[in-house]
């Protein structure tokens, strides 16, 4: 177990942001393959190569609404000297025990229909009378409205290659082929091809089950009346919001009051339904911070090594923070802060990697990239603390949005990236090319 599971030796330790994120990484573990139907499995990592059973298509069919001919009885065919062909029957999407066709004989297709014995080609239905007698056609008539259309004769105005408007079998995978590698996220293409290749069923990593849980008294549901000294709960919205994001399966549970044992039995009662949990707010040191006084010594006596440590890190905004693990399972647990910058800048820096390492991608964090620091004036930030400043990107420029202020909700929900800003770093001129954590 890494050192969250045991309270840090020097309380007053200040940690580097890669020294927690290591620990956080080191502590989360993949969670357990399992076996679910396609639609379940949507959003989640495949953990085993899928070969292709029976080849895509599985036998030539037709890729247009046409006539199945042999290319001899066609050859030549023009509007002024046309092809007159009797007509056999229909060939419909589905189709089985289909007739020959035979010289100077033509069979009505539909596009996804299986070509007949003795077809070479297909005409499509606009280069043909429709069997009418009329002309070119622009389509076929419904069968129910005009049975006819499947008997007759039809006049072919152009001639068709060998194999045109033929799908060949296998022309999309063969059978034996590799349809999709170990690793990969399951979108809806990806579940379509394995629908089509008739998989029920697949082994994934499942989508981590997150539980945001917010603290404070002053916190009001939203569409509720403020009362004196109020203010409404965000941040559970906002990580909840995060949290699928990033992939998972994420439940908000309501703002728990200032008191320590309603928070202990409240997060008691969500381990059930938690791979991973993040509370915010009450990891400073204020007399009301009541994460830290329920859970600092939770697991003391625990011998299997459970527990939350809560430590101060090295940045801004977010510098109190906690981190450990919970209950008979040792679920992760993150402690953030409460004020809303602070908790989203923690969640996109600690929580969402520990989400995509549960689901077990390779690729766990947000995307890097350096930009051109587009600045009225120099940026100033705290010497010995990595700063994450709000911004937008684009065209290789990173501009700041609002001030350093942990409390901008509204500066924040403008950002696109992060501006980082290293620790032997105070001051950051306009013009300055500075590293940037892309976030949508």
């Amino acid at each position: 177990m890494s050192s969250a599971a045991t309270p840090a030796a020097d309380p007053d330790r200040l940690w580097s942001v890669d020294e927690h994120l290591e620990d956080v990484l080191t502590t989360v573990r993949p969670l357990d393959p399992i076996e679910l139907n396609l639609l379940d499995a949507l959003g989640c990592v495949l953990v085993e190569d899928v070969t292709v059973p029976v080849s895509l298509p599985p036998f030539d069919n037709s890729s247009m609404d046409g006539y199945a001919v042999r290319v001899t009885d066609v050859a030549g065919a023009s509007e002024e000297f046309p092809a007159v062909l009797e007509v056999i029957g229909d060939v419909a999407a589905g189709a089985a025990g289909l007739t020959r066709v035979g010289p100077g004989q033509a069979a009505r297709i539909m596009t996804g229909a299986p070509l007949p014995p003795g077809a070479e080609t297909v005409v499509p239905v606009e280069w043909t009378d429709g069997g009418l007698g009329e002309g070119p056609v622009r389509g076929m008539r419904a069968r129910s409205l005009a049975p006819e259309g499947a008997r007759g004769h039809v006049r072919v105005y152009r001639s068709a290659e060998a194999r045109a408007h033929v799908r060949p079998q296998g022309s999309d995978v063969k059978a034996g082929d590799l349809a999709l590698e170990a690793g990969t996220v399951l979108g809806p293409p990806q579940l379509g091809l394995l629908a089509a290749i008739g998989r029920g069923t697949v082994r994934v990593r499942p989508r981590p089950r997150v539980v945001v849980l917010s603290t404070g008294s002053e916190l009001v549901q939203p569409g509720e009346r403020l009362g004196e000294g109020q203010i409404y709960d965000s941040n559970s919205f906002a990580l909840t919001a995060a949290a699928r994001d990033a992939g998972a399966i994420a439940y908000r549970v309501g703002a728990v009051a200032d008191d320590a044992d309603t928070l202990r039995s409240t997060i008691e009662d969500q381990l059930v339904r938690a791979d991973l949990m993040v509370t915010t707010g009450g990891v400073s040191v204020g007399a009301y911070d009541v994460v830290k006084e329920a859970l600092a010594h939770v697991g003391d006596e625990d011998e299997s090594g459970g527990g939350v440590d809560f430590r101060k890190l090295a940045m801004q905004p977010g510098k109190p923070q906690g981190f450990g693990t919970v209950g008979p399972d040792h679920v992760p647990l993150l402690a953030l802060p409460g004020n809303p910058v602070s908790s989203y800048v923690s969640f996109e820096l600690f929580v969402r990697p520990a989400i995509r390492v549960l689901m077990g991608l390779e690729d766990v964090h947000r995307p890097r990239t350096r930009a051109t620091l587009a600045a009225g004036k120099a940026l100033g930030s705290p010497k010995g603390r990595r700063q994450f400043l709000r911004g937008t990107y684009a065209d290789g420029e990173v501009t700041p949005v609002g001030g350093a202020g942990s409390h901008l909700v509204a500066a924040l929900a403008q950002a696109d990236a992060l501006i980082v800003v290293p620790e032997d770093v105070e001051s950051v001129e306009p013009g300055t090319e500075v590293e940037v954590v892309l976030l949508g």
